[in-house]
């Protein structure tokens, strides 16, 4: 993990990349991420609380330019971001952070940060990603100061981006040049 040299976690705190076996933990805190903060996710509790267990380890299989990434605070998985990769070959060279949730009794002590960097360090390793994309809630402040603290610049803001309860909500799309343009 790469933190800043003035961040620390607490030793008990660990950020690590998830496999197939740790499946039954994600799938717990992704559901209750989905749950507790819908507006977060383009995803709904609905369409992925009855996915099978094949299909979570699906998710989780460790690839050399994509992953997903849990916090744990001992053994209590606490937070998840993944970094995606765009599959066509024109697109190739963007990656993009999905997924990111920390629960809510483990905000404020640095484990979003340290996810964050985690993801951001995949994608600097690997040769073919120039920049990172991201969606955020135009109304989680707290997400966009943290994404713009590591570098992150707004590009497009969507109006009415996802619709939940009749209810729309906008977002914010937010890139992250790794190589090349500034």
């Amino acid at each position: 993990m790469t933190l800043r040299s003035t961040e620390t976690l607490d030793p008990a705190m660990t950020i690590r990349r998830l496999s197939p076996s740790d499946a039954n933990s994600f799938q717990a805190l992704r559901l209750a991420g989905l749950r507790d903060t819908p507006s977060a996710f383009g995803s709904s509790y609905d369409e992925e609380v009855d996915f099978s267990p094949a299909t979570i380890e699906t998710r989780l299989l460790l690839k050399s330019d994509r992953g997903v990434f849990g916090a744990f605070d001992g053994d209590n998985m606490v937070g998840l971001v993944a970094l995606g990769r765009e599959n066509m070959a024109k697109l190739a060279h963007k990656a993009m952070i999905w997924g990111m949730y920390v629960s809510p009794e483990a905000r404020g002590k640095g484990f979003g940060r340290a996810l964050l960097l985690e993801a951001l360090s995949l994608a600097k390793s690997v040769p073919g990603i120039l920049q990172v994309n991201l969606c955020v809630n135009a109304t989680n402040t707290p997400a966009i100061r943290l994404y713009e603290s590591v570098g992150f610049k707004p590009f497009g803001h969507e109006s009415g981006a996802m619709r939940i309860n009749d209810v729309l909500h906008d977002e914010i799309h937010m890139c992250l040049h790794l190589r090349g343009r500034a």
